[in-house]
Order: structure tokens, then sequence, then C-alpha cells
């Protein structure tokens, strides 16, 4: 069973062995601390994950990642952010690009947003075929863009209109 939900307190145990995996957040922002803690978790639970359209990715009862939609503010008002992660148990079995695809639904059930994008990491060819499963096109590359971890990372830029 697939599901989109909030995340509970349930969701805590899970969420700080997923994002203890190095694996999973090397692509990831730095805004998730590293190493990630019970109290990161809570946080998350209780303030962080209500911060947009943001919803835990539940499969057979389990909570396996995390999809979400952040709304720009002021003059971007209508546009956002869409960023996912999944635990490495899960990855390569479509999950990414269904959760993609309820939250676009949701997104336009439930908000004014017009436009999505996401900024991926170069080297993460995975998300960028989840993007572009999910109908987001390649609008731009971006030299040096992010700096994480001592590094520079040049990121892709996808983007999806959806109204």
């Amino acid at each position: 069973m697939f599901a989109l939900r909030n995340f509970t307190a349930a969701d805590k145990p899970q969420l700080i062995k997923c994002l203890n995996n190095t694996n999973l957040t090397r692509f990831l922002s730095s805004r998730i601390p590293s190493p990630y803690s019970e109290d990161d978790a809570i946080w998350w639970i209780d303030h962080g994950s209500k911060n947009g359209i943001i919803r835990a990715i539940e499969v057979d009862g389990e909570c396996v990642g995390c999809v979400g939609a952040e709304p720009g503010q002021f003059e971007y008002t209508y546009s956002a952010e869409v960023g996912y992660w999944l635990a490495e148990h899960t990855w390569s079995r479509g999950y990414a690009s269904k959760a993609l695809s309820l939250l676009i639904d949701e997104v336009k059930r439930t908000s004014e947003i017009v436009r999505l994008h996401a900024n991926v990491f170069e080297g993460n060819q995975a998300s960028c075929k989840v993007l572009e499963k999910c109908g987001f096109t390649a609008e731009g590359y971006l030299k040096r863009a992010v700096y994480k971890g001592g590094s520079f990372y040049d990121t892709h830029l996808y983007a999806k209109v959806i109204r």
C-alpha cells in the first residue's frame, strides 16, 4: 500500500535512520542537520513539516521518505520549490515519481501555486529522471551554484507550470 500523509511521532525512528545515511543525504540540502538527532526529528514532525505542502511517503505502513512543495515569498508567492527523498532500500521502484505526481495533484487542488521548480545536484541522474517523468523540463544548468561540505556543485534547474 502506498500513501502520502502527514508526519507523526511514530516516524521519528525512521527519520533518524534515513537521514543519517550519507548515501541518501549527499544530494540533499545542508538544511538537514548532520548527524540527524532525535531532537531534529521531533522538530521536523512538530514544526518543519508544516511549512508548505509536505508529506511523508508511506509504503506498507512504513514511512520511507518525504515529498514536499515549499512556496516562495513576496513576488515568488505563486512558485514553489519541490523536493523529495526516499529510504535507500526503496530506491528504483518508482516511489519518488508516484509521490511527486500525487503531490502535484494536491498542490493543484489545494493552492494557487502556478509553477513548481527543483534544483538537482550534478550527478543525481535518478532525481533528474523523476522530474522528467513527472513532466518537468530542464530550464538551466547553474555552474557552482551550491556549496556543501567544502565543495562547489553545479545544479540542474527543472520546472513545471501547473496552471
